[in-house]
């Protein structure tokens, strides 16, 4: 794929038969990944929307907001660009769609843990207009930092 030009992506909620790519998207993310049964769960959860970022039949992307209950912040719990499809504007476009989905669940915030150390992620939802409002220390399983950040809708 040629990285000069930005993706023309569609998105649509994961379903079970894009199982198998959700899995290969995750072996690509360095630690604290989602298990198939934790993918599966996603995909059936009333309480999450589930979207993937496709171009043509290949899926690039996805993005996992959490519902919760009598809760007006959606929490965006994973958010992954496959390395094919990074550099071409696809992170910032599943952000977009997370926040439209969240408002569509009638939440007015985004909220979202990130690994300290990973600067081109907090740099990505610094564009997307989150601010970090705390930190977590060990909150990742090697023991790194993440930085929490919110954004109002």
């Amino acid at each position: 794929m040629d990285a000069e030009f930005p993706l023309a992506v569609q998105f649509r909620y994961a379903r079970l038969d894009d199982l198998a790519a959700l899995q290969a998207l995750e072996a690509e993310f360095p630690g604290d990944r989602l298990s198939r049964r934790a993918l599966l769960r996603a995909i059936h959860s009333p309480r999450a929307r589930f979207r993937v970022a496709l171009a043509g039949e290949v899926l690039l992307g996805n993005a996992l907001v959490l519902l919760r209950r009598d809760s007006a912040a959606a929490r965006l719990y994973s958010l992954i660009v496959a390395a094919t499809g990074r550099g071409r504007g696809l992170g910032g476009q599943l952000l977009d769609d997370a926040a439209i989905q969240a408002r569509r669940a009638d939440c007015d915030e985004l909220r979202l843990e990130v690994r300290a150390d990973n600067v081109a992620a907090i740099r990505l939802y610094q564009r997307a207009g989150f601010v970090e409002f705390g930190r977590r220390p060990g909150y990742y399983a090697d023991g790194a930092e993440a930085v929490r950040m919110r954004k109002q809708l």
